[in-house]
């Protein structure tokens, strides 16, 4: 199945390893893409809404034909790891085309970001930068594919 991650900004350098180490995990388990597309700079005449709506139609350009856009926000839906797991592999097994995961940059996501979303889904109950996120997903994907094929790396109780 395949999984684009479509992020704001690049994974910067203190990030950028671990995110690059799960994702090069995350990817023997799905046809994992990842797509960096440009931010915007708030400030100077460029408001945070006008920042949002600039990304987001970023975002929305990339999402690759017939996958399913899951929006991370922290007011999404809450998943375990094992949840995650398991709504990922029934896709798979449904033969659905895959999905795409949208992680907004410093301001958040646009409205048709989220509008457009088919779910939204966040992370923890924390508020995470988005360089935080994206390596946070990438781990929750390799966890996921680790769970799905009943292998030994997840520890959790369910």
């Amino acid at each position: 199945m395949r999984i684009q991650v479509i992020a704001v900004g690049r994974a910067g350098s203190l990030l950028g390893e671990a995110t690059a180490d799960y994702e090069a995990r995350a990817g023997r388990y799905w046809n994992l893409e990842i797509i960096e597309v440009k931010g915007e700079r708030a400030g100077r005449g460029a408001s945070a809404a006008r920042v949002r709506a600039a990304e987001g139609d970023r975002i929305l350009q990339r999402v690759g034909p017939g996958l399913e856009l899951w929006a991370l926000t922290r007011n999404g839906e809450g998943l375990s790891s094992a949840a995650l797991a398991k709504q990922l592999a029934a896709a798979a097994a449904a033969g659905r085309p895959g999905v795409a995961f949208a992680i907004g940059g410093a301001v958040g996501l646009s409205d048709s970001v989220l509008r457009a979303a088919r779910r939204q889904v966040r992370l923890s109950d924390f508020t995470l930068p988005h360089e935080l996120a994206r390596l946070v997903l990438a781990e929750q994907l390799y966890r996921a594919g680790t769970i799905a094929r009943g292998e030994p790396y997840h520890k959790g109780s369910e």
